[in-house]
């Protein structure tokens, strides 16, 4: 009865009174800009303050209603994705319809970074399609930031294999390769999206498939690239028997067992090796080379005994 009949001053100051700290962080919800806020998000995600974090979030999202400039649009939306909240920054983006040009360029750009980042496949798909422009090789030299590293540098793809990727997610295996043999520019990044077109692509008849095949090896030698001419090799002989003639499964064979020691790849020269009756003493040269150290026969020594007592 004496706690009930508390006067409302006692119940006052019986209530604990924030801190310095949480009453900064209402001012900065109630007063900050979009520098602050986004660079309050850095702090609470290396501090792990989930619901403060969200608190911020939320902020952002309200922070500058429409109608707003494209300017202030991409900057809101650049700090939600900054934020980890891409869902909010595509709604963010809605408020505003870009006009043709430079300035729905930049407005697909923020769209397709917060879909990508968001895992909506479909809308971040539809934004890099909308920036080739109805011609996908306009994507091959358009590089896209797909990480940001501790130390400030970023690593970007090519938006092309981006749009591949995407497609790949979304099960669409017959358009990625489409989007993948887009590709206009000779070298290492041709041969490795042609190799991986081929293995998308179930139904192309087997002489395309070599002659894709065959260009893809000869942009990978000229670029010095001897893995992944391995790698294409080692495709080439994976095929069916019906898939690729005879001579085709020859040639690849001999390339592979020349490639296998310049490369060091005892493992894949074995391979094609056990299928030659007439190589039976490589094949031991090879095997007692790939010995564990520790087995019977391995190059390591025995451990010594201790004496017994």
């Amino acid at each position: 009865m004496v706690a009930l009949a508390a006067s409302p001053a006692q119940a006052r100051r019986g209530k604990p009174r924030p801190s310095e700290a949480e009453r900064a962080f209402a001012a900065l919800l109630r007063d900050g800009g979009l520098d602050q806020l986004t660079a309050s998000c850095v702090q609470l995600l290396d501090r792990g303050s989930l619901a403060q974090l969200q608190q911020v979030q939320r902020r952002l999202l309200t922070i500058k209603p429409a109608p707003q400039p494209l300017a202030v649009v991409l900057a809101n939306a650049d700090a939600l994705i900054g934020c980890q909240a891409p869902q909010a920054a595509l709604r963010v983006l809605e408020r505003y319809g870009p006009a043709q040009g430079v300035e729905r360029n930049q407005w697909l750009l923020l769209e397709w970074r917060a879909a990508h980042a968001g895992l909506d496949h479909l809308r971040a798909a539809a934004a890099l399609r909308q920036l080739a422009q109805g011609e996908l090789s306009n994507l091959e030299t358009l590089l896209l930031p797909v990480q940001r590293h501790a130390d400030g540098t970023v690593t970007n793809r090519s938006a092309l294999d981006l749009l591949a990727a995407e497609l790949e997610s979304l099960e669409q295996p017959q358009a990625a390769a489409v989007v993948l043999l887009a590709g206009r520019q000779p070298g290492l990044a041709t041969a490795g999206r042609i190799n991986r077109s081929v293995q998308l692509i179930q139904q192309l008849p087997s002489a395309e498939r070599e002659r894709l095949l065959e260009f893809a090896l000869d942009q990978a030698a000229a670029a010095g690239a001897w893995s992944l001419v391995a790698e294409i090799l080692d495709h080439q002989l994976a095929l069916a028997p019906s898939e690729a003639s005879a001579r085709a499964r020859a040639r690849a064979t001999q390339r592979r067992a020349r490639l296998s020691p310049r490369i060091d790849d005892a493992y894949g020269e074995l391979g094609l090796r056990r299928q030659d009756p007439a190589a039976l003493r490589r094949v031991q040269e090879l095997e007692l080379q790939l010995r564990s150290p520790r087995a019977p026969g391995g190059h390591a020594a025995a451990p010594l005994l201790a004496p017994q007592p």
